[in-house]
């Protein structure tokens, strides 16, 4: 994908022009697009590994073992692919942009890959397993971490507004809880699971129209997408980045470690958790596919989710997005404890659920603008971009982990003597399982959490980046501008050549309607001036709706400032002038201890900075 050819095609054309984030862009894109391969991706977390254990009952294949040893070796995979993906993103280079075109190749890889992990077929158990192992990876190997990575870098691509990305991980993560707090969580458990049972050809149907939702929504985010901070460096002009350069600057970068290890810990108490949960509901809580313990779980746990999106970001806004995630996770960790204390107590578990869950909110919500954060960071550090190359460690670090969860977990429930159910008179009977089997699953599902969210509030202690991102994205801005004079060629700042794309992309769009419209009149027999004309007076008022829009909207925002500074004013006139004192010497010093962490990074920055460049002039010569 180098050059892009076949990709520049007007039907290739991302539906989004504006120079900001607006409305289609974010409900289409980043809400509804999504969903279909999220969709698919939750369900798979959640029940791939019970269609294993309990539909092709593979629990008792090599003494237990191909369970545990086979998502290992296939994260093994995975995380080769991912290392590769991540190369191949960052040296694509397209009208459409670097991530974006692996949307669109990712569509109908989901949906057939998606269809294969189930119509496992019958009979032979050698046949099985082998077909388990190759339609495993090609699901995750190669089918979702090429959309995996493409759809987690939209948000670090598409503009360098902290406010503008922030409201795009929302409504990115809205699409994520969505899929697994609603569909899976609660339509699944109650609905669909008890009419499965142990029904293989219910379940190839079930995930067949599972998998047919990724195509069309998938296409969808790639159509309402666009990668903003890609077209900026494209304006710098091409140049080669070694790998294995963009890896090093990757990994020793100080705030993405911190990341990294974060995702890691926070990835593998997930996905025990989401492991465990079926199990927990089935023989812990409640009984065997009930229809109602798994649902109820989900809904008082998921509540928070639900309407804690209006609340998060505004707090992230005013307190900080690491902020509230650490706060956000030491609730975490007690209400995980309070579900571990009574595990069987249905009241107790779902107050400690709700709980949990209103600590998960930030983390749920503001954590990919963080990481955007992080890597707008390292282009300051560095003076490269290095998008897929962390996305890759990202992705590596999420695949592998979910690999090790599921070997651990089904290796702790095997180990513990867990018995699949049987269909007997066409009705699935569960198993009574043994107190060790309990505890595992009970472990599983909440207690390691409540151990993870302590660990992971105070790994956020270290994870400072956006204290000082508007400077460096400042700093960028003004690289970005000294390197295009240094060629010769006018400086234009990317919102104003948005705009002049916007404006170019309507004419053109204008005078393609027109040629149309002129082609349909002469075979209709139409006046073609009087269509035309009708036509622009159509377009005009819509402009003018638009434009009177965007003039309401402005003045709602300066009038909410206004307000905003006036209850400022308010709220200091009532201080003493020994408190407006010391609360102006707690600012003062609090500026020059900031701006003295400022100069200290910058000078270090700037170190780094020349000495990669340095390295990178070598390499080219």
């Amino acid at each position: 994908m180098q050059s892009g050819k076949l990709l520049s095609a007007r039907i290739f054309n991302s539906k989004v022009h504006s120079k900001n984030v607006e409305g289609k862009e974010k409900w289409l894109g980043y809400l509804l697009g999504p969903c279909g391969a999220l969709l698919l991706n939750a369900v798979l977390a959640t029940y791939l590994n019970v269609y294993y254990t309990d539909v092709l009952k593979l629990t008792t294949v090599w003494g237990g073992l191909f369970l545990v040893v086979f998502p290992l070796v296939s994260k093994v995979i995975d995380a080769v692919t991912n290392v590769v993906m991540g190369y191949i993103i960052d040296r694509t280079k397209t009208k459409q942009g670097k991530a974006r075109p692996w949307l669109l190749l990712s569509a109908p890889l989901l949906f057939v890959t998606g269809l294969l992990l189930f119509l496992v077929p019958s009979g032979n158990q050698t046949l099985q397993i082998v077909w388990v192992m190759i339609s495993y990876n090609l699901f995750y190997s190669l089918a979702y971490t090429i959309y995996n990575m493409s759809h987690n870098l939209m948000c670090p691509l598409s503009t360098r507004n902290t406010v503008q990305r922030g409201g795009l991980s929302v409504f990115n993560q809205i699409s994520t809880i969505m899929m697994s707090g609603i569909l899976v969580a609660l339509v699944f458990p109650m609905a669909i699971m008890p009419m499965l049972g142990v029904d293989k050809s219910l379940w190839i149907i079930v995930m067949g129209v599972l998998a047919g939702m990724a195509l069309p929504l998938t296409l969808l985010e790639y159509y309402f997408t666009k990668e903003r901070v890609t077209e900026e460096q494209a304006a710098e002009g091409e140049r080669k980045i070694p790998f294995l350069t963009q890896l090093k600057i990757v990994l020793t970068d100080k705030y993405m470690i911190v990341m990294f290890v974060y995702f890691l810990i926070y990835t593998f108490a997930s996905s025990l958790k989401n492991l465990g949960l079926v199990y927990y509901c089935n023989y812990v809580l409640g009984t065997y596919n009930d229809g109602i313990t798994q649902t109820l779980v989900s809904v008082i746990g998921g509540i928070p989710m639900g309407i804690g999106v209006f609340a998060v970001w505004p707090l992230a806004k005013k307190f900080g997005k690491r902020n509230v995630t650490l706060i956000g996770f030491l609730l975490y960790a007690l209400g995980s404890a309070i579900c571990w204390m009574m595990p069987t107590n249905l009241y107790i578990v779902l107050v400690g659920q709700f709980i949990k869950n209103i600590g998960g909110l930030p983390c749920a919500y503001v954590f990919m603008a963080l990481f955007a954060d992080g890597l707008d960071h390292i282009e300051w550090k560095s003076g490269i971009r290095c998008d897929g190359t962390a996305m890759s460690v990202y992705n590596i670090i999420a695949v592998a982990i979910v690999g090790v969860a599921t070997s651990v977990f089904n290796a702790m429930i095997s180990g513990a003597g867990y018995v699949a159910p049987e269909i007997v008179d066409g009705v699935t009977i569960a198993a009574t399982q043994s107190k060790a089997v309990l505890d595992v699953i009970t472990f599983s599902f909440v207690g390691l959490e409540t151990i993870t969210g302590v660990i992971l509030a105070g790994l956020l202690v270290f994870l400072s980046v956006e204290k000082t991102i508007t400077r460096k994205q400042t700093m960028i801005r003004e690289r970005q501008k000294a390197a295009t004079e240094a060629r010769g060629e006018e400086w234009i700042a990317p919102e104003v050549q948005a705009e002049i794309d916007e404006k170019n992309f309507l004419e053109e769009s204008e005078r393609i309607f027109a040629e149309e419209l002129k082609a349909k009149c002469g075979k209709k027999g139409l006046d073609f001036e009087a269509e035309l004309e009708k036509h622009n007076k159509a377009v005009a008022e819509k402009r003018a709706k638009q434009a009177e829009k965007k003039r309401l909207a402005d003045e709602k925002q300066a009038a909410k400032l206004k307000k905003a500074e006036e209850l400022k004013e308010a709220k200091r006139a009532k201080l003493t002038p020994e408190q407006l004192a010391t609360r102006e010497e707690k600012a003062k010093k609090r500026k020059e201890r900031d701006d003295t962490a400022w100069t200290a990074e910058l000078e270090k920055g700037e170190k780094y900075y020349k000495k990669i460049q340095a390295e990178l002039a070598e390499k080219q010569k």
